[in-house]
């Protein structure tokens, strides 16, 4: 599952959450890839578990670490203009056109900093699901 570029906007939090959403289709899919991949033991000779266990584990340290990174990377750019918002609303405390966007910002940030709550969840999930099924074909190495 290719996963799309990290070029996610972080403008609109709808199109950011339909990002994380395409971009967590591995982790949703993880139980049927694995029925469908890794044989049982009628099959084991068929099949090398260990080669699509190893697959799989690189196709999840990717997807993971990507979503990762657009998320920070949003929530980074979202913090930036909250900051920002915040000097100019110093400055102009009577500007209500200010301080709704800020307030809209700083609600956009807490929503990017709670889809770092939910990748955790996904993540181990998906980290359980694999361990189950591949633990005796393939053993990652220890950073994870």
């Amino acid at each position: 599952m290719a996963a799309p570029s990290g070029a996610a906007s972080c403008e609109d939090f709808a199109e950011f959450q339909e990002l994380l959403r395409v971009m967590r289709t591995i982790d949703d899919r993880i139980v049927h890839e694995l029925n469908t991949t890794i044989p049982t033991a009628s099959f084991v000779g068929k099949i090398d578990a260990g080669q699509t266990c190893k697959e799989l584990y690189q196709s999840l340290m990717d997807a993971h670490t990507s979503r990762e990174r657009i998320i920070k990377n949003c929530i980074a750019q979202t913090s930036s203009v909250v900051k920002t918002l915040r000097e100019e609303r110093e400055k102009a405390q009577d500007d209500i056109a200010l301080l709704k966007q800020l307030r809209k910002e700083q609600t956009k940030l807490k929503l990017m900093q709670s889809e770092l709550n939910v990748e955790e969840v996904v993540n181990d999930r998906s980290w359980k699901v694999f361990n189950e099924r591949c633990r005796i074909h393939y053993k990652p190495p220890k950073s994870q």
